[in-house]
């Protein structure tokens, strides 16, 4: 099965089929439709799926906070899992910044379902590589 084209500039990211409905130095967000590849044996979103959506929302935000020339690299990511997702359904994500720094900053990804209900809560660091 082929995933869906959806341009974050990040070829996994792209692969899953994260789209992305905003992106600034503040606020990075998207959405995925849960497709049965991309799910456990039980037909709910793998943990692994949350993880790798999140991270690709957290480093657009962090790289959008970047100086010139640098680049960003997850350094530390934690997610708690709060509910599942079921193929066919889409899940909801939006990463805000905790801190924005020289070298690094901290983002906060929560994962909802359309209706609002909490299912994993992502904190990341990212780390500013210059040149």
């Amino acid at each position: 099965m082929t995933a869906p084209t959806a341009p974050t500039g990040m070829p996994f990211a792209d692969l899953m089929g994260v789209e992305i409905t905003a992106r600034a130095k503040d606020r990075a967000a998207g959405q995925l439709v849960v497709r049965e590849d991309l799910c456990t044996a039980g037909g709910i979103l793998h943990g692994g799926a949350f993880m790798a959506f999140a991270d690709a929302l957290g480093a657009i935000g962090g790289f959008l906070n970047l100086p010139p020339g640098a680049r960003t690299t997850t350094l530390e990511s934690k997610t708690n899992f709060l509910g599942s997702a079921k193929v066919g359904t889409t899940v909801i994500g939006e990463a805000t910044p905790l801190h924005i720094g020289r070298r690094s900053s901290v983002w906060q990804t929560r994962i909802t379902s359309p209706e609002g209900r909490l299912l994993a809560l992502v904190l990341q660091t990212q780390m500013t590589v210059e040149g």
